[in-house]
């Protein structure tokens, strides 16, 4: 039926401007949208198996993520904007996952077999993540990985005592749940081809990792003893090698891979660490965490300095000749450092250039590749040159593990239309397939107050240089929950709570109003259920007028019903009323009057 145009205007707003609709500000954050307000409040309920399903309605890898993520949810934290302390929310993630993650509680359901077939290079979080993805709509799954364990980057490029190899390898146990292959030590272009890979395969997603590691030219660098950080942190990682390994070491870089080789040193035994980095120490981009974590163990930190020239004796690295840096970036904000006059030299034995890590071509050529390595691809969709190739993770611009992910799984999407000959884009909401600024409009809770963050537990420094067990410790359950509670909830259901009604037929009034302008149908039975308290209203932070509405609806549906009620159970009423002033059930009194 068509309504007012009133009505559609007042319900048009409603569907656009209902703070429901508008995401927390965590949320929006995470490119995988992990609900944080959620899991969080579960945690603070001590239900933490519920915790642990609602991480995985968007993620696979909750006890990984929450150890190694870079959690960009934290920056959005409003506890970050108002008081400087955001909810420890990745801490939290790996709280649930510890105390509560099952094998019984993962999602194994998939759709029908579709006959279809997908390759997928690199057994990394966006290889995985896409790989999951594509099983879960009933594709045949192969993932192709040239080392001998799965993980990527993150199990040779995070240090053991961050991210222990049994959290990987007991959420990647999913992936065989789903019935995808994974061919571990097959090395494509060596083993396989790239060619027969796309020729034998419905779609092929290039998912492979930043493995090279980078030296850049500095003068002397050719020399014994030098190395990168991409070659070192694999060796750390498959071989925990101590034979041979230097007493004294110097790493090039301020990042947090940096931090990673610095106490990666330390712990196969070496006297003396030292990191250099062109940034001044107030401007290292390395966590914050993992700075306090290297300063702890002893690290000496020589920040504002650049290498000039790398020192030998006999052809071995014996030390650096630095130059004081002015300035990292130029005026237009790129990459473009420049140099004082002091300079100084500094003695190691092994010098790790922890200053950025490069793609390595898998395809032959067959892709273009970029910066970095990057193949050229459709930011949008991941699509390449060849039709039926696609791209995710660092080889398509990821910088932390949850964006590797976030574009595995907007390969996987982009994939699964082209398997089912849909358009890329037609009727695809991008935005929702990567973090935003959330434009969630509500006020603090009248109670708000700026209380302490939460840490976690740490093995003492020099207990946790001896080895490479795991040094954080994680929350015990008083301060999990306690640091649950310092959140603010982020999230406008105000109406829900005060109306019942509502509750029965929708999440939050703007998600009720988009579907009726999106079928073109309101149920009666909504606008009906409405006992006109205004309670709804008193609440709204945008005080719409729901009692309004829906008696605006009814009015409608009379009038579209020959003037009658559209509610099968007003018949009755009306015939009640029928009757009450029919003649049987009037009274006459003598005298004729009624």
């Amino acid at each position: 039926m068509g309504y007012d145009a009133n009505i559609m205007e007042i319900a048009g707003k409603i569907a656009k401007d209902c703070q429901g609709t508008h995401p927390s500000f965590c949320t929006a954050r995470c490119p995988m949208h992990t609900d944080a307000t959620g899991y969080v409040k579960l945690i603070g309920e001590n239900k933490l198996s519920d915790a642990v399903l609602k991480i995985r309605e968007k993620v696979f890898l909750p006890g990984t993520l929450g150890r190694i993520c870079a959690h960009p949810c934290e920056t959005d934290c409003r506890r970050e904007s108002e008081y400087h302390q955001p909810i420890a929310i990745a801490a939290l993630k790996r709280f649930a996952a510890d105390k509560a993650d099952d094998e019984k509680l993962w999602d194994a359901s998939r759709k029908p077999a579709s006959g279809k077939k997908a390759a997928i290079i690199g057994a990394g979080p966006a290889g995985a993540q896409a790989a999951i993805d594509l099983a879960k709509e009933g594709h045949e799954v192969t993932v192709y990985e040239k080392l001998p364990h799965v993980g990527g980057m993150m199990r040779v490029g995070i240090p053991e005592y961050r991210l222990p190899r049994r959290v990987i390898d007991f959420e990647y146990t999913y992936l065989s749940k789903l019935g995808i292959k994974v061919q571990l030590g097959v090395e494509v272009g060596k083993d396989v081809s790239f060619d027969d890979l796309v020729k034998n395969n419905d779609v092929v997603i290039v998912a492979n990792g930043a493995h090279k590691g980078f030296v850049p030219p500095v003068k002397g660098s050719e020399c014994a003893g030098v190395t990168n950080a991409a070659d070192f942190l694999r060796d750390v990682s498959l071989r925990k090698f101590k034979a041979g390994a230097g007493k004294n070491y110097i790493i090039i870089g301020g990042g947090d891979v940096a931090m990673d080789c610095a106490r990666s040193a330390l712990r196969l035994g070496a006297e003396k660490v030292a990191l250099v980095s062109l940034e001044k120490s107030e401007q290292l981009p390395a966590s914050k965490h993992e700075q306090e974590g290297a300063l702890e163990e002893g690290i000496e930190f020589h920040c504002g300095w650049g290498v000039e020239e790398v020192l030998n004796s006999d052809g071995n690295v014996s030390g650096i000749k630095l130059k004081e840096c002015v300035s990292v970036f130029g005026a237009d904000g790129k990459f473009n450092p420049s140099y004082g006059i002091q300079t100084k030299e500094m003695s190691c034995d092994t010098l790790v250039f922890a200053t950025g890590q490069l793609v390595q071509d898998v395809t032959g050529g067959k892709l273009q590749q970029g910066g970095g390595g990057r193949y050229a691809s459709d930011k949008q969709t991941m699509k390449t040159a060849i039709d039926k190739v696609f791209v995710a993770g660092d080889c398509a611009g990821a910088t932390i593990v949850v964006e590797a992910m976030a574009l595995g799984r907007k390969a996987a999407i982009s994939a699964n239309r082209f398997l089912a000959g849909r358009d890329l884009l037609s009727e695809r909401d991008i935005d929702s397939e990567w973090h935003f600024k959330s434009t969630l409009d509500i006020p603090l809770p009248a109670d708000a107050a700026d209380l302490p963050r939460k840490h976690t537990r740490m093995l003492d420094p020099k207990e946790r240089v001896k080895s490479f067990v795991e040094c954080d410790l994680g929350f015990d359950s008083a301060a999990a929950t306690e640091e649950s509670k310092r959140c603010f909830e982020c999230e406008c259901k105000k109406c829900m709570t005060e109306c019942i009604m509502l509750n029965d037929f929708t999440l939050y009034p703007g998600e009720l109003f988009q579907k009726f302008l999106q079928d073109g149908n309101f149920e009666p039975l909504i606008a009906y259920s409405c006992n006109m308290c205004d309670q709804c209203t008193l609440v709204c932070p945008k005080e719409f007028k729901f009692a309004e509405l829906f008696g605006a609806f009814r009015k409608e549906m009379v009038k579209a019903n020959g003037g009658e009620s559209p509610m099968p159970g007003h018949k009755a009423i009306k015939m009640h009323q029928k009757l009450g002033f029919s003649k049987f059930f009037t009274v006459r009194m003598k005298g004729g009057k009624k």
